[in-house]
């Protein structure tokens, strides 16, 4: 436990100690152990993109066993995934890296403007798995997002009095939203605060554009002279947005990329302040040795 771990856990003194102690897990664990900050591998994309558009750049990430195996390598703080690709090796790997359980998915074989993912796991499934946290998208934005908030605030509450963590994707997505605007820094900003009032204790969100997307927002960001040039200062604006900086906020790795355009984007966020990021496919899309040094990299630039 360093000092950094003790301050970010004083935010968090409502809750239980089960909770605390997962949180200090997954802040303990890896490279990064002690830091405050976080780099985790997510795989949910089988599901929700299908398995050839994110296993084929590289066949050996088809193996729910291959990702155990990257993330404990790598040094993640923890890896998180949906029911099938956590359970089929858990048992092999019991305790050796903290595990998030993606509690809700969707699939790209309907395309829907206002989406709604399945809740395809539960708390119960988390438990039994060892699991630190449980993890959980909403779409603000889309006309179903009041399904979504109130089946997150009902999983929220059974997770924290089962003493899991809670891990909140807030993807802002809908009918009344241009594509720009899903990372506009406005309603990445907008989706961070959301994630933080349901009571998420980590909070993912795309990394944001300078675009606004809200009429009534750009009046104010414009009258406070609120900086947004660079992605540091963007970044700043979205932990700052979730109550201050008190709620741990990482960053989405985004689509796939090269490594030096991977590895400035992590510079900026680094620079604002990021708690860290959560990279899926710009690591198990690349071959071992290159995704372990990609991840090496991004953990040396968050280690500062």
């Amino acid at each position: 436990m360093t000092p950094r771990v003790k301050e970010i856990l004083s935010w968090y003194r409502s809750e239980n100690p089960g909770v605390l102690s997962n949180l200090r897990r997954l802040l303990c664990t890896g490279n990064l152990a002690g830091t405050g900050k976080l780099v985790i591998l997510p795989v949910d994309q089988g599901f929700e993109h299908g398995p050839a558009r994110s296993f084929a750049k590289n066949e050996p990430a088809y193996d729910p066993y291959y990702h155990f195996e990257l993330a404990l390598e790598a040094g993640c703080n923890a890896y998180a995934a949906p029911l099938g690709f956590l359970s089929a090796p858990a048992a092999d790997y019991a305790g050796q890296v903290p595990l998030i359980l993606k509690l809700n998915n969707s699939d790209s074989l309907w395309s829907d403007e206002n989406p709604c993912p399945a809740v395809t796991a539960s708390v119960q499934d988390a438990l039994q798995l060892g699991c630190a946290a449980v993890g959980y998208t909403i779409y603000p934005g889309s006309s179903e997002r009041n399904v979504m908030y109130e089946d997150l605030r009902e999983i929220t509450r059974e997770a924290k009095d089962a003493g899991l963590a809670v891990v909140v994707w807030a993807y802002p997505r809908g009918a009344q939203l241009s594509k720009e605007g899903e990372t506009a820094i406005d309603v990445v900003a907008y989706g961070a605060q959301i994630a933080a009032q349901l009571g998420a204790h980590i909070i993912k969100v795309k990394a944001p554009s300078a675009h606004i997307e809200q009429k009534e927002a750009k009046k104010v960001y414009e009258a406070q002279q609120i900086p947004l040039t660079t992605l540091a200062d963007r970044a700043r604006h979205v932990i700052q947005s979730a109550f201050n900086g008190r709620r741990i906020v990482i960053f989405s790795g985004g689509p796939a990329k090269g490594d030096a355009e991977v590895l400035e984007e992590i510079r900026g966020l680094a620079a604002g302040g990021s708690f860290g990021s959560i990279v899926g496919r710009n690591a198990f899309q690349r071959s071992k040795p290159d995704a372990l040094k990609l991840l090496a990299e991004i953990q040396q630039i968050f280690r500062g």
